[in-house]
């Protein structure tokens, strides 16, 4: 393979997914790199140099990167890109290496987005594009027939939305959120003043959980059982409560049967019941709404919310999504549903760490709380943590 100078981070996911990216050296501070780093559907080789210490002394340096991970070739990661590029360009390519540098480096990582078709919708009357925000595991939805489209779960960069809304020359009829999210802002209530189209999302997720404050941001109500008509195919709401009070998931009936589960079914295990406050309350909640997904047709197409990891969950066109049926036989924590009081015992026992920085994210999206982009770069960096810990494990 051609090897050049500069990679985008698009095009790094895309190695990853191949199994074409061997050697990583990271060049961030210990801590910034045991905070998150790069990830994807294989693994590479990954040394953790940090910059400062090529600063000190140059040969002892490149002698340490050849032991660990040879002459190349080799991706170089830093926070912003700079100092990457002149370990790359300056240190290592003169000596020999073969080297190139993630270009605006793990910052440009965290915000960049790959959108694909998914197959199963390209011969159906509606058409379903994925967005995945590979840093973050977290997935986006527009969702079309003709040229009327739904937007789920909307990113707040609205970059990757508004090009493939122009590309396919799509009008937006309405924007749903599938819950009030944790782990990321929502990027609902920008793209609806931006395309005139409504803003949904359930009207117990208007409350942020910890404050007891309302939201302070317009949107319409959604409510169990509400359906939206898309050209030839309706979206029918699922009030799902348990992940949050309010949230949904959103079955879409065309030729073939597609649920957007949001935060309530993964490919691989089930979303956490804690992030509001109330895991105790709401766990038997969450049982109760994942029987009730369950109880779909074998052959519906599950599109989750998030992944926990990518060499687990992502297909190998890229994609993230399963038949129910497949799901039912495959999720580990689907297997433990037989009864009620012995599933949310195992809810209980398997949360994750509650990061601190999620009860911030939803004060931003109730609209109570405003930062800036370094404050909400910072909010978001790292893996979204919502599912229960099995699926982080290694």
């Amino acid at each position: 393979m051609h090897w050049k100078e500069q990679y985008r981070p698009e095009e790094v996911a895309d190695m990853l997914a191949q199994g074409v990216l061997l050697a990583v050296l990271d060049v961030r501070n210990e801590e910034e790199f045991r905070r998150w780093r790069l990830e994807g559907r294989t693994s590479p080789k990954m040394l953790n140099l940090p910059y400062f210490e090529a600063l000190e002394d140059e040969e002892a340096f490149a002698r340490r990167v050849e032991a660990e991970l040879g002459r190349g070739p080799i991706l170089v990661v830093c926070a912003k890109g700079g100092a990457s590029d002149w370990v790359a360009q300056e240190l290592l390519r003169p000596r020999g290496f073969q080297v190139a540098n993630l270009a605006g480096g793990m910052e440009a990582w965290g915000s960049a987005y790959r959108s694909r078709l998914l197959p199963e919708s390209a011969s159906d009357t509606v058409r379903i594009w994925q967005l995945d925000r590979f840093a973050r595991g977290c997935l986006h939805y527009v969702v079309a027939s003709g040229q009327e489209a739904l937007v789920i779960d909307p990113p707040r960069h609205l970059g990757p939305v508004l090009a493939l809304i122009a590309q396919h020359d799509l009008k937006v009829q309405a924007i749903l959120d599938t819950h009030a999210h944790a782990d990321h802002v929502s990027g609902g209530p920008a793209l609806a003043a931006r395309t005139g189209a409504p803003y949904y999302l359930h009207p117990y997720d208007g409350i942020h959980p910890i404050d007891v404050l309302p939201a302070a941001i317009p949107f319409a109500y959604l409510q169990d059982g509400m359906r939206f008509s898309i050209g030839s195919a309706t979206l029918e709401v699922l009030h799902i409560p348990g992940h949050t009070l309010g949230n949904t998931a959103f079955l879409v009936q065309a030729e073939r049967r597609y649920l957007f589960t949001g935060d309530s079914l993964f490919i691989q295990s089930v979303a956490r019941p804690d992030l509001g406050g109330r895991g105790e309350t709401w766990a038997p909640l969450h049982y109760r709404s994942l029987r009730r997904l369950l109880n779909l047709p074998e052959d519906t197409i599950v599109l989750p919310g998030h992944y926990a990891s990518a060499a687990r969950e992502q297909r190998t066109d890229g994609l993230f999504a399963a038949p129910l049926g497949q799901l039912r036989r495959s999720n580990a924590d689907l297997s433990l549903m037989e009864e009620e009081s012995s599933f949310v015992r195992h809810l209980l026992a398997h949360l994750p760490e509650f990061p601190p920085q999620y009860v911030d994210i939803k004060r931003v999206n109730a609209g109570l709380l405003e930062l800036d982009e370094e404050g909400l770069n910072e909010l978001e960096l790292g893996k979204n943590i919502c599912a229960l810990a099995g699926a982080y494990a290694s």
